[in-house]
């Protein structure tokens, strides 16, 4: 029997409150330590895609996380094993260290600070961030501070992480550096990004979405190569 999925979406659509349709019916699977890019022009969906995957928006559809199904009964549990990588670091972190920021969500698991704060030390570890759990996040380079937000669902032990723009705003050395983590890392990891550099470098397979629809998917060197495909999508100039 194959495995499960590590994360299934089936005809997810989402609109805003003002009418705009975000998501028009997507649907896909992703195996257990995949590393996938989601790529699209600027109001593609691809934020909106992320924000469901733990459940911070609810659409039409279907989302599956390693055969759980979201719904209000297993929220906490969902929210776990999803990590979601915000854009700019500031909107995760928010205590006065960063050593508290990573131990948050393991303390609102019901562990105890103790074992919250080792958990914490381990992820803050993990991103080579640890000689800094002390410090306030705000004294940090916009590169330290996006490998603390990662350290703070690294903390909850995910089975996926979902990143959204994570080498945006960093210099070419924090960029290979942020690079170099994700590559590390053997978490099932969906990466929303405009740098496709980085998503020929990291990524094995690329979906692009544009107009809330998932347009192509497949190995990343042929969805790169495919120079109508970028340029009917947003993603390459026109010659």
């Amino acid at each position: 029997m194959d495995a499960l999925p590590a994360l299934s979406v089936h005809d997810l659509r989402f609109s805003y409150g003002d009418g705009r349709t975000a998501l028009a019916g997507i649907t896909l699977a992703i195996a257990a330590g995949e590393c996938v890019a989601l790529i699209g022009p600027n109001g593609a969906g691809k934020s909106t895609l992320l924000l469901h995957l733990n459940g911070l928006l609810r659409g039409s559809g279907s989302v599956v996380v390693s055969g759980l199904t979201i719904g209000h009964a297993h929220m906490r549990e969902i929210r776990r094993r999803v990590g979601l990588v915000f854009q700019d670091p500031d909107d995760q972190l928010f205590m006065p260290s960063c050593i508290e920021d990573v131990a948050f969500g393991p303390m609102n698991m019901g562990l105890s600070w103790t074992d919250a704060r080792e958990r914490a030390l381990e992820a803050l570890a993990a991103v080579g961030m640890a000689e800094h759990a002390e410090r306030a996040p705000h004294h940090l380079s916009v590169g330290q501070r996006k490998r603390v937000a990662i350290a703070t669902v690294l903390s909850m032990d995910p089975d996926v992480l979902a990143l959204d723009e994570p080498t945006a705003g960093l210099d070419p050395r924090a960029r290979r550096q942020l690079i170099e983590l994700l590559r590390a890392l053997p978490q099932t990891r969906l990466i929303a990004t405009h740098d496709l550099a980085m998503v020929e470098e990291l990524c094995t397979r690329s979906l692009v979405l544009d107009s809330g629809v998932v347009v192509a998917d497949g190995p990343t060197g042929a969805i790169l190569e495919d120079a109508r495909l970028l340029q009917r999508h947003g993603l390459r100039d026109a010659a």
